[in-house]
């Protein structure tokens, strides 16, 4: 621990950096209902993430960097930023290694900054590998993103700057994940001189490397991760990083994509800012904590991580933002196909706010409704409504948890395919790229019948693909080597409720 408060206290941050200030979040203060909520503002930086931080910190501090000519790395966006910065100020070359899935203004800032985007790859990790090789062939440094002491030390200066900023009772900091260079830098130095105060890392659900390694004790590379958060978007924590997380992290908090949506739109109503979704886990992670261990008395606070953000992005954000507040339910419903089912059906829901019904005929009795009723966010009113709908007699169904009718059913509500034998129905994802749904549907002629294809794009993060075939019996074997050799994300659904109710 010294050795990383003298790194911390020494570290060289300011000539790029600026001390971000710790704002008031008074919205989120009152839903709440504890002490103060404050926002630890990275997103004000000169290129919108923390990460500059760390990277000039590490470049500053090579041994040979007055007889060099270049630097390399890997990154989502932030860190590649913060090099690109770092590099430029200090006369040298940069080459940065992108996943081809980051948003396209984070590779816009990077070239602007004068460095050199290389897109490999669909995650942090493909990147990375190619990056040791342009290491290998030009001899440049490599800089990492987070496995590193300066790097670790440059972040940790966040750390140095809360405790100077908030003397008061602090009852946690919300810190978000990804390789964990911030995380171990800013419980380092708080540990030391807070050690009351904990330290709560948030990572989302479907990429949480650092929450696994935890579990088991050692490092855990994961198979695979979401890619929403694509600044946190690694499968395998770094080795210094976790070793600091054993010693000063007090747990990892684990949040959903529409968690993370409602906390952009939190972070918006209060400060009128955009995060980036990476950068808004601090306050998902808050408001779960709040929501299992009930109201704290003193300050919490969420580090704002970044604002680097694709406005077609939003479109994502906006729909999913009312789900992860809990202040929509989805449910499917089957009422009678007679005048008046539809007014006799909302009568049920009382004076609920409907926010969404779809349906189409599907035959002489009954009709399938798909339906989104507003609420006031708590889960109690969730139950209250699926009881009164079964107490009206109707049989009914809660989707708002179900990830296919929320990205696809909501959309193809009645298309029953009657008459249709042998169908199969598939959910995949893919990365966002040139050429790669040409690619699926290349490698889907197999000579079976495409009974239903759907197809949204959540942007440019990746794609999703909902798709029916007809598979005859026989044909097991060859099903199972098409979804191998296709090498995307798969999950079959041919027994998921939503497309029994509205496909099959």
């Amino acid at each position: 621990m010294n050795k990383y408060i003298e790194k911390i206290l020494s570290a060289r941050v300011y000539d790029v950096a600026a001390e971000t200030p710790l704002d008031e979040a008074p919205l989120l203060s009152r839903r709440l209902g504890g002490g103060r909520v404050l926002l630890k503002r990275e997103d004000l930086q000169s290129v919108f993430s923390f990460k500059l931080r760390g990277a000039y910190n590490k470049i500053w501090n090579l041994p040979d960097r007055e007889t060099l000519e270049g630097v390399v790395a890997a990154s989502a966006g932030n860190h590649a930023q913060g090099v690109a910065l770092a590099a430029g100020r200090l006369g040298l070359k940069a080459i940065i290694v992108m996943p081809q899935t980051t948003p396209r203004i984070k590779v816009d800032a990077v070239e602007a900054l004068g460095a050199t985007a290389v897109l490999r790859g669909d995650a942090y990790d493909d990147a990375y590998m190619h990056a040791l090789e342009v290491e290998e062939e030009k001899g440049y440094p490599f800089i990492h993103p987070y496995d590193d002491p300066d790097t670790i030390a440059g972040q940790g200066t966040i750390g140095m700057e809360i405790c100077r900023q908030h003397a008061n009772p602090l009852h946690a900091v919300f810190v978000p994940v990804g390789g964990g260079g911030l995380i171990g830098g800013v419980a380092a130095y708080m540990k030391y001189l807070r050690p009351d105060t904990k330290i709560i890392g948030v990572e989302p659900e479907d990429a949480a490397c650092m929450h696994a390694s935890l579990a088991r004790g050692r490092r855990v590379q994961l198979d695979q991760v979401g890619i929403f958060a694509d600044g946190v978007a690694v499968r395998k924590p770094g080795r210094e990083p976790f070793r600091l997380a054993r010693r000063y992290v007090d747990e990892i908090v684990l949040v959903t994509t529409d968690e993370i949506c409602a906390a952009i739109k939190d972070i918006f109503d209060d400060t009128r800012t955009l995060a980036e979704p990476a950068g808004a886990l601090g306050v998902a992670g808050m408001k779960r904590y709040v929501e299992r261990e009930g109201p704290v008395a003193d300050a919490m606070i969420a580090i704002l991580s970044g604002a680097n953000i694709n406005l077609d992005r939003l479109r994502h954000v906006a729909e999913r933002a009312e789900l992860g507040e809990r202040r929509e339910v989805l449910l499917a419903a089957t009422i009678p196909e007679r005048p008046g089912s539809f007014r006799r059906f909302c009568h049920a829901l009382g004076r609920r706010s409907i926010t969404e019904f779809n349906y189409r005929y599907g035959g002489a009795d009954d009709a399938h409704v798909f339906v989104g009723v507003r609420t006031d966010g708590g889960t109690h009113e969730r139950e209250r409504i699926l009881s009164e709908l079964q107490e009206a007699g109707y049989q009914t169904v809660d989707m708002t948890d179900n990830e296919m009718a929320k990205l696809h059913i909501r959309h193809l509500v009645g298309g029953h395919g009657n008459g249709l034998a042998n169908e199969r129905l598939f959910r995949f994802e893919f990365p966002e790229r040139p050429g790669a749904l040409q690619n699926f549907l290349d490698r889907m002629g197999r000579g079976w019948n495409i009974s239903l294809f759907h197809y949204r794009n959540h942007g440019s993060a990746y794609g999703r693909v909902l798709a029916g075939m007809q598979v005859p019996p026989g044909d097991e074997e060859q099903l199972a080597e098409f979804l191998a050799e296709l090498g995307y994300v798969w999950l079959e659904e041919t027994d998921n409720p939503a497309y029994q109710a509205f496909l099959a």
